[in-house]
C-alpha cells in the first residue's frame, strides 16, 4: 500500500461521506446542530481514522484506529436504522389513514 488513498475501503467511505452530505442536506433546518451534525460528523470519522492509521507507525497503531473508525460505522448505521423505522412506521400510518377513508 503507498497511501490510504489506495486502500477501496478508504475510498467507499469517502463515498458514504458524499452520500451523508447528500442526504442531511434535505433535513429541517433545525437539525442543523443535531442530527445533521451528528450525521456527518460520525461519517467523516471513517475514512478520516482509516487515514490517521495508515500514517502511524506499525500494524498495532493502524487497528487501533480501524477500530476507531469502526465505532463510527456503528454510529452512522444506528442512525440510519433509525430513519428507516421511523419511515415505515409513518408510512404504516399513513396506510392506515388510507384505508380508514374506504
Amino acid at each position: 500500500m503507498n497511501s490510504h488513498k489506495d486502500l477501496i475501503v478508504w475510498q467507499k467511505a469517502m463515498s458514504l461521506v458524499e452520500d451523508m452530505y447528500s442526504l442531511t442536506k434535505g433535513f429541517p433546518e433545525e437539525e442543523k446542530y443535531g442530527f445533521t451534525a451528528q450525521l456527518r460528523r460520525a461519517s467523516v470519522s471513517i475514512p478520516s481514522n482509516i487515514s490517521e492509521g495508515a500514517a502511524r507507525n506499525g500494524k498495532k497503531e493502524f487497528e487501533h484506529f480501524l477500530y476507531i473508525g469502526l465505532g463510527s460505522v456503528a454510529e452512522v448505521e444506528t442512525q440510519l436504522h433509525n430513519i428507516t423505522e421511523i419511515r415505515r412506521m409513518i408510512q404504516g400510518l399513513i396506510g392506515h389513514l388510507i384505508s380508514d377513508k374506504d
